[in-house]
């Protein structure tokens, strides 16, 4: 195993450890969406409230500490080539081949078991796909709430992503060197108080006033709240990885951000009465404050006191390189493209077995991460199948020396 140093020009493999951590918690964030009362694709019947506060620990920050994490890796991306002369095409080469195998391909049988369980359709997969390609607008829940076809459904961040890599171009097109020199500013800044406070005030600021007028879509062109925090987050990781130095100081603030952030949750899981009984006096006074600023402060204080705390911890204690760090950066990619579809499919395989949900729950789990792994390890050893994974074609440069796409 070797240790990364902090030099400004070399690889962080913390980075690549959070992004694999990231991920895998993002499988177990969908398995746990099949057994609470938010809405999802399609529910299980003992769906209820029992894990949801456990959901809301992760819930606030876990897309955003990916799309940091992306930030810092198109940085390094950029920093092989002058005034990011090629970065366009060859993001578009790694995300648009697996957006539309996901659309067409891996998608589709995510909408039909939805609507199977939904809408009680029962004329067939090939009779459901001809609908699914021709843009079928007929499956409503109420007029104006019909489910789109095609979808994209939770490969959407791989369009943002581009979109915010195309934005990032044109801005170095425009300011060669920002980054750079924002990153000198940074790191010239008085103490740490700004890891905490200057984020956390914009992640406050941008949902208290973008929030209740842009709902979350993950539609792209409407979604502004969101585009706001993540392109927030993920310029800053652009920043971050050209000021080396900072890791160190998110590394000094870690028990005080992952204080702040576990505090911020307990206070917003009290408040919802699902831990305590909701007539315990902390829940009665926590209620009776419950306006959308401080609900608001709470949750901005939750999504950027986790992020300090793993890139922190992440910094301290993930910087090593290994067989298992290179193995599972190339599985990352093909893991998310597939996970979702198969966690829907083998969750409607489970439900007639009427199993224990938290036995269900664990083989659910389990069978996903198996059965996606199997899957890379099919895809990795197809050269033509590899880009429509977001994997490069084989070459015999070594994995270690790769850049991650995202």
């Amino acid at each position: 195993m070797t240790v990364s140093a902090n030099a400004p020009n070399e690889r962080e493999f913390f980075l690549d450890w959070l992004r694999i951590l990231a991920f895998g918690v993002l499988v177990i964030y969908h398995v746990g969406m099949y057994y609470v009362s938010w809405d999802w694709h399609i529910k299980s019947p003992a769906a209820g409230a029992a894990i949801e506060p456990w959901m809301r620990l992760f819930a606030p920050w876990r897309m955003d500490l990916i799309f940091l994490v992306s930030g810092a890796a198109t940085s390094m991306m950029l920093r092989r080539r002058a005034d990011g002369r090629g970065l366009p095409a060859e993001r578009a080469r790694r995300l648009l081949p697996p957006l539309l195998l996901g659309v067409f391909v891996v998608v589709p049988p995510q909408s039909y078991f939805e609507v199977v369980q939904r809408f009680r359709f029962d004329a067939g997969y090939g009779e459901f796909m001809l609908r699914y390609l021709t843009g079928y607008n007929g499956f409503c829940a109420a007029p104006g709430h019909c489910l789109i076809l095609p979808t994209w459904n939770h490969l959407w961040y791989l369009p943002y992503l581009l979109c915010y890599t195309l934005v990032l171009w044109g801005l170095v097109r425009w300011r060669p060197g920002l980054p750079e020199r924002l990153a000198q500013r940074l790191i010239t800044l008085p103490g740490r108080g700004w890891l905490l406070v200057g984020p956390f005030v914009f992640l406050l600021l941008t949902r208290a006033l973008l929030r209740e007028h842009f709902p979350v879509t993950r539609a792209l062109v409407d979604d502004w709240f969101m585009h706001a925090q993540y392109f927030g987050v993920f310029f800053l990781g652009v920043v971050l990885a050209r000021a080396p130095r900072a890791w160190q100081q998110l590394a000094d603030a870690r028990w005080s951000a992952l204080l702040i952030a576990l505090a911020a949750w307990a206070l917003l899981t009290a408040a919802t009465g699902r831990v305590l009984p909701a007539g315990a006096p902390i829940v009665a006074a926590l209620s009776s404050f419950d306006g959308p600023l401080l609900r608001s402060m709470l949750v901005s204080a939750q999504q950027w006191g986790a992020i300090v705390a793993a890139l922190g911890f992440g910094w301290r204690h993930l910087r090593r390189d290994g067989p298992a760090r290179r193995y599972l950066t190339d599985a990352v990619f093909p893991v998310y493209v597939l996970h979702q579809t198969v966690i829907i499919v083998l969750a409607a395989w489970l439900a007639p077995l009427a199993l224990a949900a938290p036995l269900e729950a664990v083989l659910l789990s389990g069978a996903t991460l198996a059965v996606c792994l199997a899957g890379f390890e099919i895809v990795r050893r197809v050269d033509w199948l590899r880009p429509w994974f977001g994997l490069k074609r084989l070459d015999p440069q070594p994995a270690a020396q790769r850049v991650a796409a995202w």
